[in-house]
């Protein structure tokens, strides 16, 4: 719940604060990419997101919260946890293995990054390698790693917002700790952030996934149906409390 009223208030930035975020811009992911929403496993992976889809005949749902605007004034302290849920779990999924063949594991890339565990695999298999053999490959997998956070991939979008360097070294320590790699649990690093930077992040990397930033305010119906509503009305459709109740 503490993060959803700063979904809104990315979403009304322009009136709500003078703190600078940039608009959403274009389709959504899978729709840049050609993959229909029944058809692709993008975007599903966060968690159920809010209450069922209303019938049209319970159209607007019924509101559930009443959050005050004065739990967007204080700066968020995020660990990497937070910034995997917002980045990447919507497609790679609370355990990092994804859904394949169409998203790919993050689990082995990070775990690549690890020159002891390198060691231990090729062991397994009868390979004889040591430490200094392992340590340049895994320096090139951390660089691999670190230009996909930065640039992201064929069917992977590029970070939207763009990742800090604070973000970054949290984050990589999360997917660390995910991938089990051998005392990243105490090497977490927690940063704080405005508001408007958490909200960001959650609107464009979890929520433009499957929103387009404008187009056509979908019925009831059209939704059920299979039509998408894109994020430029989402605050206009509903009320503020309808609207956090239905991202809750």
């Amino acid at each position: 719940m503490k993060y959803a009223y700063l979904i809104l208030t990315v979403m009304l930035s322009p009136f709500a604060s003078s703190q600078a975020v940039t608009p959403v811009h274009g389709d959504s992911w899978i729709t840049h990419i050609h993959r229909p929403f029944d058809q692709t496993s993008m975007g599903k992976s966060s968690g159920v997101y809010g209450p069922k889809a209303p019938m049209p005949r319970d159209w607007p749902p019924s509101p559930a919260l009443n959050i005050s605007p004065n739990s967007t004034g204080q700066k968020r302290t995020l660990s990497g946890a937070d910034l995997y849920r917002f980045k990447c779990r919507g497609c790679h999924g609370l355990f990092g293995i994804g859904a394949p063949p169409e998203i790919h594991s993050v689990i082995d890339p990070v775990r690549a990054t690890s020159a002891k565990l390198y060691v231990e695999r090729m062991k397994k298999v009868g390979m004889d390698v040591n430490l200094n053999d392992a340590t340049p490959l895994a320096k090139q997998a951390r660089q691999a790693l670190l230009e996909r956070l930065h640039k992201g991939g064929t069917d992977m979008p590029p970070p939207d917002p763009h990742l800090s360097d604070n973000e970054v070294r949290s984050l990589l320590a999360y997917l660390r700790q995910l991938a089990a790699i051998p005392g990243a649990e105490k090497q977490q690093i927690s940063i704080d952030e405005p508001p408007l930077r958490t909200g960001e992040h959650i609107v464009k990397s979890t929520c433009h996934i499957c929103h387009g930033a404008v187009g056509h305010n979908p019925t009831p119906d059209e939704i059920l149906k299979g039509q998408i509503p894109p994020l430029s009305t989402l605050t206009s459709r509903l009320t503020v409390n309808d609207f956090l109740t239905k991202v809750l």
